[in-house]
C-alpha cells in the first residue's frame, strides 16, 4: 500500500511545480484522484487567487458520483479556512470523499491541522506523511516564510574561473561584464520567474544598471528591491524603461508613487530587511549582488541556497567574488558554465 500511495503522490508532486512562479505567496499544490486502482481526476494550484488544487481535481472528475467511493491525494494539507477561496476540506466532505491521502501538514497558522480535524470529524479515513520530506521541499519558501518568519533566500553570483565577480572599472564606467553565457542568462532568468523578489544593493544599481526581469524565458516578473540607504541613485528608478514593482529600502523616507514604493528602516541590516520584507508578504529572495551585500548574507549566515555560476573566461584582477566556507551539495555542468550548489 505505500508503494501505491507513493506513486500517487509523486503524480501529486509533478502537478504542483506547473504552478511554480504563479502562485506565491500561496504554495504549490497537486491533487489526484483514484477509483479502483486508476486516475479520474487530477488538478494543481495553477495562479495566486484561483481555485485550488483539490477544486480543479474534482472538476476534472467527469462521474461525479464515483467520488463518494474515491481517494483524494493531495501533497499540502487541504485548507480549512476562508481566504481568497473557500475551504478545500469542506468541499472534500461535501462530495463525500471517504479516503484521503496526504504529503505534508500545513504549518500555515490558519491551517495548521485544522484541515485534517475537519476531515476526520466528518467521517473521513486521513493518511498523512506519503514522501512528506519531498512534499515539504517542493514547498520549502512557504514553510520558510510560516516558520521562521522571514523569505526563503536564494544567494545567486557569476564568478570567473580566477574567481572575480566583476572587472577593474574606470570611475564612472557603467554597464554589465558579462561572464556567464547566453544559455546560462536563460536560465538565470528562469530561476527570478521563480522568486517573489530580486535584490541588489546600491553599487551593483550604479554600476551595471540592471534590468532585474524575466526577459528570456515565459514567467512573472519579481519585485525589484534595491537597499540604498541615502537614495543617491534615485534617477536610476525609471519604470517606465523597466516595468517591474520596485521597493527602495532605504534611511530616508517611506511614501509610493504610481511606480515606486519607498521604505525606510532606522538602518539597513539584514534581520531588519527581512523582517520589513516578511511584512510585505514577500516570500522569496533572490539576492543577485555585489560581492559585498551577499557577503554580509553569507557572514551572517542568512541563507537557504546559494547558487554560483562560474563562466569559462579570466579578469585577473577586479573585485573579488564572495568566499563559501563549505562545499557544494552539488555540481552541474549547463552548457560551457558550471554553477556551484549549496544548501543548508
Amino acid at each position: 500500500m505505500v508503494e501505491i500511495h507513493n506513486k500517487y503522490m509523486r503524480r501529486c508532486i509533478t502537478l504542483a511545480k506547473k504552478g511554480e512562479g504563479y502562485v506565491a505567496p500561496n504554495p504549490m499544490v497537486g491533487a489526484v484522484i483514484v477509483f479502483e486502482g486508476k486516475i479520474i481526476g487530477e488538478g494543481y494550484h495553477q495562479k495566486f487567487g484561483d481555485v485550488h488544487a483539490e477544486v480543479n481535481a474534482i472538476n476534472s472528475v467527469k462521474d461525479k458520483t464515483l467520488l463518494s467511493k474515491s481517494t483524494i491525494y493531495v501533497s499540502l494539507e487541504p485548507c480549512a479556512h476562508h481566504g481568497k477561496t473557500p475551504p478545500c476540506s469542506d468541499l472534500i466532505v461535501l462530495h463525500k470523499i471517504p479516503n484521503v491521502i496526504i504529503g505534508s501538514k500545513d504549518t500555515f497558522s490558519k491551517v495548521n491541522g485544522k484541515g485534517i480535524e475537519r476531515l476526520k470529524k466528518n467521517g473521513t479515513n486521513v493518511v498523512t506523511g506519503i514522501l512528506e520530506s519531498e512534499c515539504r521541499d517542493l514547498n520549502r519558501r512557504f514553510f520558510t516564510f510560516h516558520e521562521r518568519k522571514r523569505p526563503f533566500i536564494v544567494l545567486k553570483w557569476a564568478q570567473t574561473k580566477d574567481g572575480f565577480i566583476d572587472k577593474k572599472r574606470i570611475e564612472g564606467e557603467t554597464g554589465i561584464n558579462w561572464i556567464s553565457a547566453p544559455e546560462t542568462r536563460s536560465l538565470v532568468h528562469l530561476w527570478r520567474s521563480h522568486e517573489m523578489g530580486i535584490v541588489i544593493g546600491r553599487k551593483t544599481a550604479e554600476t551595471d544598471n540592471p534590468q532585474l526581469n524575466v526577459r528570456d524565458i515565459v514567467g512573472e516578473n519579481p519585485i525589484r528591491i534595491i537597499l540604498d540607504a541615502q537614495l543617491s541613485l534615485e534617477k536610476l528608478y525609471t519604470s517606465e524603461k523597466y516595468p517591474a514593482k520596485t521597493i527602495v529600502i532605504n534611511a530616508v523616507k517611506s511614501e509610493k508613487n504610481k511606480f515606486i514604493e519607498y521604505l525606510k528602516l532606522p538602518n539597513l541590516e539584514i534581520t531588519n530587511i527581512l523582517k520589513a520584507l516578511w511584512e510585505l508578504n514577500i516570500q522569496s529572495i533572490l539576492v543577485e549582488g555585489g560581492a559585498n551585500t551577499l557577503q554580509q548574507f553569507i557572514i551572517s549566515n542568512t541563507w537557504d541556497e546559494i547558487r554560483i555560476i562560474e563562466g569559462q573566461g579570466l579578469f585577473y584582477e577586479g573585485v573579488k567574488a564572495p568566499t563559501v566556507n563549505r562545499l557544494p551539495n552539488n555540481k552541474i555542468n549547463f552548457g560551457k558554465d558550471k554553477i556551484y550548489v549549496y544548501q543548508k
